[in-house]
């Protein structure tokens, strides 16, 4: 679970740095938006499975 965790989080981060560079910060943001929330769901999806 983490390891994709982490690899979600690092390719959307990476996403979100080279919008910035873009001079695009509403993408960034909704990028790390999503990246939150899919983290989020990743998370409370492998916690489950353990209880």
């Amino acid at each position: 679970m983490f390891r994709k965790m982490y690899c979600l989080l690092f390719h959307r981060i990476t996403a979100a740095i080279e919008a910035l560079e873009r001079g695009d910060a509403a993408r960034a943001k909704a990028i790390l938006i999503g990246a939150q929330r899919d983290a989020e769901e990743l998370y409370i999806e492998g916690t489950e499975d353990e209880g």
